[in-house]
């Protein structure tokens, strides 16, 4: 297979794992490049957010309020994502503080309804992204939520390489460990797109979104030992809300 061909077919992959967005079907011997096609990562954020960004623009053009633009852009990523990295996060709410023990924690993830921790751990952030969402909208600087897309990302893969999978089903076992070049390939793309967007800011967003996904990581392994795909979804959540914080006092 050619340089190009793989390229595609891994971009392919990240954007079926990553997003709802319609895609042609694969062969099911694509879906043996899973754990190679991490570096993509990034750009399945940058396929679901650029759409938001230029529905947000649009708003703002219109003159609708910086608030409103903000609500319409989470909209526009929640049905493009189909909501996976928040389902993500408020598992891990569940999961994490509604056991006691590992494998109750991993059954609590698992299951299908929602409880107490993850509610409030969606409630709460929703109400951050929006919040930030609509300052970054009103001091003119849409399209650094971009380099955050890129970012955010590019750390579930840091994540899939550091740790071993908490359990032997689901997403991320069946994605697979990915090789550090995968990694480091998707890592050093999401920093060389972002810098035209952010200048050397970039380099202190992925300062902050590095702590924050060792932080999650020493939790992970603390309460299941080791991470899911759940986990890798909060990782992208929480990376988004600190990035989001950290642009908001730049800005301000």
């Amino acid at each position: 297979m050619r340089k190009n061909d793989i390229s595609a077919v891994d971009t392919a992959l990240a954007l079926v794992l990553l997003t709802r967005l319609p895609l042609p079907r694969l062969s099911s011997g694509s879906f043996q490049r899973q754990s190679k096609a991490v570096w993509a990562f990034p750009l399945a954020g940058l396929a679901v957010t650029l759409p938001a960004c230029l529905l947000a623009s649009a708003a703002l053009a219109l003159g609708l309020p910086a608030g409103l633009a903000a609500g319409l852009f989470l909209v526009t990523q929640v049905l493009l994502t189909g909501a996976m990295h928040e389902d993500g996060l408020a598992d891990c709410a569940d999961g994490f503080w509604g056991g006691f023990e590992p494998s109750r924690r991993l059954e609590i993830m698992k299951d299908s309804q929602i409880g107490s921790y993850g509610v409030l751990a969606l409630i709460i952030a929703l109400g951050l992204r929006w919040q930030a969402l609509a300052l970054v909208l009103d001091h003119d600087q849409l399209w650094s939520l971009l380099a955050l897309a890129l970012l955010s990302r590019a750390m579930m893969p840091v994540l899939m390489y550091a740790l071993p999978n908490a359990r032997q089903s689901g997403l991320s076992q069946s994605v697979g460990r990915p090789f550090r070049r995968a990694v480091s390939l998707g890592l050093g793309l999401a920093v060389a797109l972002s810098l035209p967007l952010l200048g050397f800011a970039t380099l202190a967003l992925v300062a902050i979104l590095a702590l924050m996904t060792l932080g999650l990581g020493l939790l992970a392994r603390a309460k299941i030992g080791g991470q899911t795909g759940d986990v890798l979804g909060a990782c992208q959540q929480v990376c988004e809300i600190s990035g989001l914080l950290l642009l908001v006092a730049t800005f301000s």
